[in-house]
């Protein structure tokens, strides 16, 4: 996952901003021609951008690898500096009609111009407003970090009852465990649609019609051009998808001696993961590995292709330790070189992706032209950097891969070719129709919050994975799901990095012709090198050789669907 502290405390999907303006005050344009005005302007706000950034970072990996309450008063501290000064009104209307008259500035002064704008733009909250919806959002989370669900007549963390799940075979115990996972939904409900109703009062206060295109729009989407690829997302990956569930269907049949499968008879409540495959455990590749050889193997990948991540884990945290958050990220320390990865690696396939992943992340931070404006010294766009880092950890369980990186016997991997590649296109299938619910489903919601939400949820599931809901359910499962509190209007970017990291695939492996060291220098100079110097139409095109669509992701699925008939 690419992380950042970024430029504000983002709490509850809104930028909490209270306080007095901080020191770091950009002082009034000097006089001149507009062009010169934005040049001073903005060489100000670079300064104070890198600080406040660095400030931020480093208290927030602090934060992350020690879990002291002193970090993270510090990061917060740190977070709330930054969110602070793009909340002043005054900065805000001076950039705008500098920018609107420095109509002869370089493209390069235009573009961090406006990154800087929209940054101070989604910080113009009412106060008032801001506050309520983060002492809300809040509440709601409290809820889901406390609450514990009723199984059997015991409170069940979640974890407990996802471990019953995977093992349980008897499929009304299954149900009861399934329907436990959903508890939480209805006491968090009405207070989910009271914090969509806040949501849609900020984005109107800002000009918009509701919350999700706000959101769309600061993740600088157009919302009709977003829906566009997902509608063909979804006309044609749904006849692959059918064919694949209904296979899959039919082995878990089998497994639980039933004639109609539920959504209880997967192994995720939400069918967002793909079952573990009967035919292949990816992890007996790894077994006779250490946690330091698994870090091994992802540098001495990464040379293979001419990219030294030495530099990158020298200042990393990769091992577990008391206190230190339990995830992966990415980071990008102080835009000038230190870019870290924190893991806690172990000796198996869903660690090893991990950690290619974030090196994914990691090195696209780490080779950005250092020469650009301190803004725009980012990758392009989040799901241009988890297209890169997806590409990379789903390497870990490549046949071919693991012959040449892992040392796999080249008849070990063959004889589980098959299995591996109808397992990597379930999950791509299943990841691709969960996230069709998800951005749907939330653009619903925020267009009309007082709707049957348990129905409409219902029918998206029903409409995009295909599931069999029982008939008389009427609860809110929907809200069940955090990500609606801690990540909203987030889900699709997940789903467009995995179209760009296909069509991506596709281009550069074209032009490398085979040649690996060449394949890591089109990364470098076509993907990594711009940064964020270009808007992200602009860049998929430079970097692909055409616009952001479906079409190649599609072409990889209809591959592997084939291969593995």
């Amino acid at each position: 996952m690419k992380l950042a502290p970024y430029f504000a405390a983002l709490v509850g999907g809104l930028i909490l901003s209270t306080g007095a303006p901080m020191n770091l005050s950009i002082s009034n344009a000097a006089a001149g021609e507009p062009e010169e005005r934005l040049a001073a302007f903005m060489r100000q706000y670079q300064e104070d951008y890198t600080k406040m950034y660095q400030a931020n970072s480093y208290a927030w990996w602090d934060a992350m690898t020690t879990g002291s309450e002193e970090a993270f008063a510090k990061s917060a501290e740190a977070s709330l500096a930054m969110s602070t000064y793009h909340a002043d009104a005054a900065k805000y209307a001076e950039l705008k009609k500098l920018r609107a008259a420095a109509v002869d500035a370089t493209p390069m002064e235009k573009r961090a111009a406006y990154v800087a704008e929209r940054s101070f733009e989604e910080s113009q909250l009412p106060p008032e407003l801001m506050k309520e919806i983060v002492e809300l959002a809040s509440e709601i989370e409290q809820i889901f970090q406390t609450h514990r669900a009723v199984y059997q007549g015991e409170e069940r963390t979640n974890n407990e009852l996802l471990e019953a799940l995977e093992k349980e075979t008897d499929s009304q115990k299954r149900y009861e465990i399934w329907d436990a996972l959903k508890q939480v939904g209805e006491v968090v409900a009405p207070k989910m649609v009271e914090l969509a109703k806040l949501r849609n009062k900020a984005a109107q206060a800002l000009g918009y019609k509701n919350y999700w295109e706000m959101t769309v729009s600061f993740q600088d989407f157009e919302p009709a051009q977003l829906i566009a690829i997902f509608d063909e997302l979804d006309r044609s990956t749904a006849p692959y998808f059918a064919s694949m569930k209904a296979k899959l269907d039919g082995e878990l049949k089998e497994k639980f001696g039933v004639d109609k499968i539920r959504p209880w008879h997967y192994d995720n409540p939400f069918f967002q993961q793909a079952p573990a495959s009967k035919a292949i455990d990816a992890n007996v590749f790894y077994a006779d590995k250490t946690k330091e050889e698994i870090v091994d193997i992802s540098v001495d990948f990464y040379d293979s292709i001419g990219v030294d991540v030495r530099p990158i884990l020298a200042n990393s945290d990769l091992y577990e330790k008391d206190g230190k958050t339990q995830h992966a990220f990415c980071n990008d320390m102080n835009l000038e070189g230190d870019v870290r990865i924190l893991c806690n690696v172990k000796p198996t396939a869903e660690w090893m992706d991990t950690q290619l992943h974030e090196l994914g992340h990691a090195i696209y931070d780490y080779n950005i032209a250092r020469d650009l404006p301190a803004n725009v010294r980012s990758a392009c766009h989040i799901f241009t950097t988890e297209g890169i880092a997806m590409t990379f950890g789903a390497k870990a369980r490549d046949p071919q891969w693991l012959v040449a990186n892992v040392g796999v016997a080249p008849e070990k991997a063959e004889a589980a070719a098959v299995a591996l590649r109808e397992q990597r296109l379930r999950e791509q299938l299943i990841f691709c129709r969960w996230t069709l619910v998800m951005t749907y489903f939330e653009k619903a919601l925020y267009e009309n919050p007082e709707q049957d939400l348990n129905k409409l949820w219902t029918e998206m599931t029903e409409r995009f994975q295909l599931l069999d809901q029982p008939e008389d359910r009427n609860r809110a499962d929907w809200a069940s799901k955090p990500h609606f509190v801690i990540a909203p209007v987030y889900y699709h970017n997940y789903m467009l990095g995995e179209l760009y990291g296909a069509q991506l695939r596709a281009s550069l492996e074209k032009e490398a012709a085979g040649d690996p060291k060449r394949f890591g220098e089109l990364l470098k100079t076509k993907v990594f090198a711009p940064g964020a110097s270009l808007p992200w139409p602009e860049f998929v095109k430079e970097s692909t050789g055409e616009p952001l669509t479906s079409r190649a992701f599609v072409e990889e699925v209809k591959a592997a669907d084939a291969a593995t008939k």
